[in-house]
């Protein structure tokens, strides 16, 4: 469905130490990192796509958080929910709704909720039963 997602930051460097450890988490493999430009990718494995890109905004104007847009993140298991969230608020995010189970969605929904250092808003969520 989706080619790539595309967030952007106002300092890449920050961002950079908040995803790095993110992605490895859900075991999302980095596909490349260009500081000079600046932006990096990562992608599910067997890829090539879809791809989540973090960078500057391409108009060089200052990066604004949407109100109302959030990626959401797919994880394998509810501990996979706990440990993105973990890693996320222990690298500079904040908590949006911690992990738990949110069955106005559907009865096996669990998912956490965070915004990164620049403001954006994600999600991790699991859809499997336990």
């Amino acid at each position: 469905m989706f080619s790539h997602i595309f967030v952007g930051t106002n300092d890449f460097e920050r961002a950079l130490a908040f995803y790095r450890p993110l992605m490895a988490a859900l075991d999302i493999e980095p596909r490349f990192c260009e500081a000079g430009r600046p932006w990096a990718g990562w992608q599910t494995t067997g890829g090539p796509r879809p791809l989540f890109l973090i960078g500057k905004p391409y108009d060089q104007q200052a990066h604004q958080p949407g109100n109302g847009q959030m990626v959401a993140f797919l994880a394998d298991s509810r501990a996979a929910v706990d440990r993105a969230h973990a890693v996320a608020l222990a690298h500079g995010g904040r908590c949006e709704g911690p992990p738990g189970l949110r069955p106005e969605y559907h009865a096996h929904y669990y998912g956490a909720y965070f915004r990164d250092p620049d403001g954006n808003k994600l999600c991790v969520a699991c859809h499997k039963a336990p």
